[in-house]
């Protein structure tokens, strides 16, 4: 058996948009309406049912679960906060307590409030006043009391926003630019969202100086070949996709969260099981990134880890072959306290809509039924024993 550290946290995540419902107030809704993107609508209805679906995770023997607020319910209007919605996730926060499980909470995974994206978004200079604004008084209201998290994720993936919605155009805001402008914004972005943790780090911890704060940096694995180019190309898209973000918040933030999915071995001519979205499964990738961050000397949590699998028949490997190599790293000294599965449920998958299926329960749109997939069981296992099989 190996066995994983003491206190190691076993969990799985979800994001608001994705799976809430009833979310009208964003860029994306709004894109939806305009007949741009595939509405979320109802999504899983987890904004109603979310104790349910906790009552599931904790069946599941997890206790931790990364969730995150829908900053347009919160902030509706420039300036005007809604109470009633900071009090729906102070119960989000109890239910999950209750139930013995640890929340982890993002405050900001890729959807805009609409008085915001008009604004130009993340383009806007005073963007990050907005956002550290916002995240202040989350904190201030949700930080408090014995429901109140410890840790604290400011920003999902800021590579991924900025790639898919300013370099490739296939995200919101969904405008096609050419080289330099393109460019232009892209850094532009990837710099005001940096500005934007650095701010809301020093408020969240003057509200709360003993939270835990970070981002989920999303890694890609990439492996160089013999070829010099291909290690020099391999070397700056480490540091480029990888790195350089991480180094403009180097000094505030107190752990990592890693999101994996993808790698890059050059001039491989291996053919690799494929997820339902044609993606490589290449476990070992995980172990290669976490090896990366070695030169942080931070705490890490594996804070998406997950695979498209409709019939079920690759989850419950993908799972264990990627735990296999998380465990190899913190055999390796690397820091790795927890791993959260992408997605505990079902979910609207952004540009996929809902033909992808990430979830350990399997969710009827129609009906919203839920079902515990076999993987699940799969991963309880692991969960309950805190170890793998080798």
């Amino acid at each position: 058996m190996m066995k994983f550290p003491e206190g190691f946290l076993w969990g799985s995540a979800t994001s608001a948009y994705q799976v809430e419902g009833g979310i009208e107030n964003n860029d994306w809704a709004e894109a939806a309406r305009q007949g741009k993107v595939t509405p979320a609508g109802r999504a899983c209805d987890h904004y109603n049912r979310c104790e349910e679906d906790f009552d599931i995770a904790k069946s599941l023997s997890q206790n931790a679960h990364r969730f995150s607020i829908e900053w347009s319910r919160i902030e509706p209007e420039e300036g005007r906060f809604d109470e009633i919605e900071i009090e729906h996730y102070r119960k989000v926060l109890k239910a999950l307590r209750e139930r013995g499980i640890e929340p982890f909470v993002t405050l900001w995974h890729f959807t805009l409030p609409i008085w915001f994206a008009k604004m130009g978004g993340f383009e806007n200079k005073k963007a990050p006043f907005y956002f550290s604004r916002y995240c202040e008084y989350v904190v201030k209201n949700l930080g408090q009391g014995s429901d109140a998290p410890r840790f604290w994720i400011t920003i999902n993936e800021p590579m991924v926003f900025a790639n898919m919605g300013y370099l490739k155009g296939n995200w919101l805001p969904l405008e096609k630019w050419y080289y330099p402008l393109s460019l232009f914004r892209y850094f532009r972005v990837i710099d005001n969202i940096a500005t934007s943790h650095n701010i809301s780090y020093q408020k969240i911890k003057s509200v709360g100086p003993d939270s835990s704060v970070g981002i989920a940096a999303h890694n890609i694995n990439f492996e160089p070949s013999v070829n010099s180019f291909n290690r020099l190309l391999a070397k700056f898209l480490i540091w480029f996709q990888n790195h350089r973000f991480l180094r403009k918040i180097e000094d505030r933030q107190d752990f990592i969260g890693l999101n994996y999915y993808f790698h890059k071995k050059f001039s491989d001519k291996k053919r690799y099981e494929k997820s339902d979205l044609g993606w490589d499964i290449y476990p070992k990738g995980i172990y290669n990134v976490l090896m990366e961050l070695k030169r942080y000397h931070k705490p890490v949590y594996v804070t998406e880890n997950g695979i498209a699998d409709a019939k079920d028949t690759k989850r419950a490997k993908f799972i264990k072959e990627h735990l296999y190599w998380v465990k190899r790293a913190i055999d390796d000294k690397i820091d790795v306290r927890g791993y959260f599965y992408w997605s505990l449920l079902d979910n609207f998958e952004w540009a996929d809509g809902f033909g992808p299926r990430f979830g350990l329960v399997e969710v009827d749109y129609e009906t919203m039924e839920r079902k515990i997939r076999p993987s699940a069981y799969e991963y309880k296992k692991i969960c309950d024993t805190n170890s793998l099989e080798d």
